[in-house]
């Protein structure tokens, strides 16, 4: 459609007239199917339902009188309804949905397929229920005019013959089945017959299979009509699984050798494919008189009168080459050999001397399959190695393994780098001899050909660096020169491309480096490329891939004066950056480097920088920083970081007071909570363990009790002492309860004890305000620390025994001045007396 001029440009002329008009006609046609998709009221009405009826009763009624979009609806909803209720289902809705089926279209017959094979994966009857209430609805269907219907209901139907008793598929399935694959049948009729004998085969005795089955087998192997020839053939190898070795070697091999014969192409591709996957039950002798005069017609024919078995032929070789190994001739062996390779380039290079323009161009069609036979070769080329032994591999498939890697296809050179893995662990020793070709594959122009090198290049590299003959690593880099312009090569290529996955998976990759290269080389090629990726990338994944495999890098450099460089980078740059991006990105690099680095390294270098950002301007720095503080918490050791936990305590203590972000603050309290749940938690534990030990002490022998009455009522001063350990021990298990006491708790004591000691305090103040600072402090953190919980009890029990002692000093000058008042008191009545 020409687009519409402006007005000023308009010519109203009687031909551009005409066609202004037909435009404007397209655009009615294209809307016209909106207006149509409207629906009227008359419409919305029809398919109305009302809401008071039951699941039942309006699956009935949408079944009955609802649109067919409606009643798809429901049998959709069939096995729900089964699980709900389905008993009424099975009476009720089940009976007219077989009803429906009858005239239903298309849609709603693939939708029942699906849902009675969901009834019978959901067990939501039993197998005799369903065989009895769903069998025959399937069975009816099978034989559907259209093939994509008769196809659903025939793969819901060879599923419920896996369920189904002997017995059952015996007088259901099994004996209807000899009439339906008689000729006089309809051609749909006899392909379903071969599925379901290939499926019924494995179900029965082979003494049943052979009376019952088999006859029908050959008689299908033997119609008219090559589709079910076809369809017969690939049915074969189940056939053959069900009757064992024997029978088919008397049975199925003479009815493959027959169809590999057929007029039919489809026939005698079958034929091959059967013959192959059939290989291992064939005996020597089989395979020699039999199998392989028919793989070398097969490939004989290939080239000149039967084209259509050349893919297949390409993608079975390496299997039939290994196959029939054992019995090859040296000149069978080399012939097969020699026809891999003309596969590997067919379609490369013209034969006779001849050029293109001498040739007749090959069609389009022909140039896809020559392109499926070259990758079809290279995923045979493991197989091959094997073939021809890897200690010949550079003398016989070296050059093919060239050319595959430079095919001018993508498909076939994405192959070669996936299968490169495995020709490397073939190779072994001799892997230095594909060295150039990793290069050539990691500086591919196609990223799939990369991204499918680069899934094991950690393992390809080391087999390259320890394979051969040379032992120290350094003599084995020299033999790959242009490895590391390579890798860098291949880095850039994904940093400039959308494929942003490629490249990720490329940097985690990157990390197996320094196993084989020099640090100095890590360091002047790739760990400042990593750290530029984590300032510069714009992808999240990338650059946390980037810095966990920068910090690889740091975590194997020895040299210091490297290390404290990209550390000062990494601070300066990231953690001080003035993007708050950077600063997210330190965070994520801090926390790989206490997966990778010891604790000691991280407080060291990267403790106080992380606590700086406590006071970032932005939210989402604090945030993630918060979540981060257990881990940062959990890199000390006490009592040697004391400081460093005093400082953590200290910001988190003004990020509870001077936070307004009113996110962070939430996720600061609760971490708080959790960690005050932890310490409670351990204090509960050490209660009960002083409580079991005290038990166990009470619960010594009486000899034991005896003896120690006897000697402290021999000793004066022993129980002078013994008094002095009880009030000690008095004084200890009050501070320890006052301990354990929430802190709003000691609160309340404080205020109690400050107005029964008014005077003390008065005369004390200065002591008592130190003390009291003390205390307070000390609490704090005995709530906000967990490492240093012992000493922290220690200095609280010491505080809390010297405030009992100031109490009971108290309790002294109390009662001395309720002794002078009444001395007072009594002067005055004897004064007034």
């Amino acid at each position: 459609m020409r687009p519409i001029p402006c007005s000023r440009d308009m010519d109203f002329g009687q031909s551009n007239l005409f066609g202004y008009i037909e435009d404007l006609q397209e655009l009615t046609i294209i809307e016209r199917p909106v207006r149509r998709s409207l629906k009227t009221p008359e419409e919305i009405e029809r398919l109305t339902v009302d809401e008071e009826l039951n699941d039942i009763e309006r699956a009935l009624y949408l079944l009955s009188s609802g649109q067919d979009v409606q009643g798809t609806s429901v049998v959709a909803n069939l096995p729900v309804l089964m699980r709900q209720n389905p008993a009424e289902t099975l009476r009720r809705v089940l009976p007219k949905i077989r009803e429906v089926l009858h005239v239903a279209g298309v849609e709603m017959q693939l939708t029942a397929a699906v849902s009675f094979l969901t009834v019978l994966q959901d067990e939501s009857v039993s197998i005799h229920t369903y065989s009895h209430s769903f069998l025959h609805i399937i069975l009816q269907n099978l034989e559907h005019r259209d093939a994509g219907v008769s196809n659903a209901w025939l793969e819901t139907l060879l599923a419920v013959i896996e369920a189904l008793p002997k017995e059952t598929i015996r007088h259901e399935i099994l004996n209807p089945l000899v009439s339906k694959a008689q000729i006089s049948q309809t051609l749909q009729s006899r392909l379903v017959s071969c599925k379901i004998m290939g499926k019924l085969a494995n179900k029965f005795e082979a003494h049943i299979v052979k009376r019952e089955i088999l006859p029908l087998v050959k008689s299908l192997c033997q119609d008219v009509e090559y589709e079910v020839r076809t369809c017969m053939c690939r049915q074969l190898e189940h056939v053959a699984q069900g009757i064992g070795t024997e029978l088919t070697k008397t049975v199925v091999l003479p009815e493959l050798v027959e169809l590999a014969r057929d007029e039919g192409s489809s026939v005698r591709l079958a034929a091959f494919e059967t013959l192959v996957n059939l290989l291992d039950m064939f005996d020597s002798d089989d395979r020699r008189q039999t199998v392989l005069p028919l793989v070398k017609s097969f490939c004989e024919k290939s080239f000149k009168a039967d084209e259509s078995i050349l893919v297949s032929l390409s993608f079975h070789l390496g299997k039939l080459c290994n196959g029939l190994y054992g019995i090859f001739t040296p000149e069978q062996h080399l012939r097969f050999l020699e026809f891999y390779k003309k596969l590997c380039t067919l379609g490369l290079q013209q034969e006779n001397g001849h050029n293109d323009n001498q040739l007749q161009l090959q069609t389009l069609e022909q140039e896809k399959k020559y392109i499926s036979v070259r990758k079809n070769c290279a995923y045979n080329f493991p197989a091959m190695i094997v073939f021809v032994d890897p200690k010949n591999f550079h003398l016989e498939l070296y050059s093919i393994f060239f050319c595959l890697c430079h095919d001018p296809e993508v498909t076939v050179r994405y192959t070669m780098a996936i299968s490169f893995y495995e020709v490397a662990k073939l190779l072994n020793s001799s892997v230095c001899t594909i060295q150039k070709e990793l290069v050539t594959l990691l500086q591919d122009e196609s990223l799939e050909v990369l991204d499918a090198l680069v899934g094991h290049l950690p393992e390809i590299l080391e087999l390259m660096i320890n394979g051969g003959e040379n032992s120290g690593s350094e003599s084995k880099l020299l033999s790959i020169p242009d490895l590391i312009p390579a890798l860098t090569t291949a880095e850039q290529r994904a940093a400039t491309s959308l494929k942003w996955r490629t490249h990720e998976k490329l940097l985690q990759k990157y990390a197996c480096l320094p196993q084989i290269i020099s640090s100095d080389q890590i360091y002047y090629r790739f760990l400042h490329r990593m750290l530029a990726i984590i300032l510069t990338n714009n992808v999240l994944p990338v650059q946390k891939a980037a810095a966990r495999t920068l910090c690889v890098y740091l975590r194997y450099n020895r040299k210091q004066e490297q290390r404290h460089e990209v550390i000062q980078k990494l601070i300066e740059q990231l953690g001080q950056g003035k993007s708050y991006w950077n600063r997210l990105r330190f965070l994520d690099t801090c926390e790989f480097i206490m997966e990778l680095f010891s604790k000691s390294f991280f407080c060291k270098y990267f403790f106080l920088p992380v606590l700086e950002l406590t006071h970032d301007p932005v939210a989402n720095v604090r945030i993630k920083l918060c979540y981060l503080l257990p881990k940062v918490k959990s890199t000390l050791k006490i009592p040697t970081d004391k400081h460093l936990l005093q400082q953590l305590e200290l910001c988190i203590r003004k990020l509870l007071c001077q936070e307004k972000d009113k996110d962070v603050l939430t996720i600061v309290k609760r971490e708080q909570l959790e960690k005050e749940k932890q310490q409670n938690e351990g204090r509960s534990a050490n209660v009960n363990d002083k409580i079991f030990e005290k038990k166990r002490r009470d619960n010594k022998p009486s000899s034991v009790l005896v003896k120690s009455m006897t000697l402290s009522s021999g000793n004066s001063s022993g129980a002078s002492t013994g008094k002095e350990d009880k009030k000690s021990k008095l004084v200890r298990s009050q501070s320890f309860n006052t301990q354990a006491l929430h802190p709003k708790y000691n609160n309340i004591d404080k205020c109690s004890n400050k107005s029964s000691a008014t005077g003390y305090t008065s005369s004390l103040s200065g002591m008592g305000k130190s003390c009291m600072l003390s205390f307070s402090d000390d609490s704090f953190r005995t709530r906000s620390t967990g490492n240093s919980g012992n000493a922290t009890f220690s200095s609280s029990s010491s505080l809390i025994s010297s405030r009992n002692s100031f109490n009971s000093t108290d309790q002294k000058n109390n009662g001395n001045k309720e002794s002078q008042s009444r001395k007072m008191s009594i002067k005055n009545r004897k004064s007034n007396s």
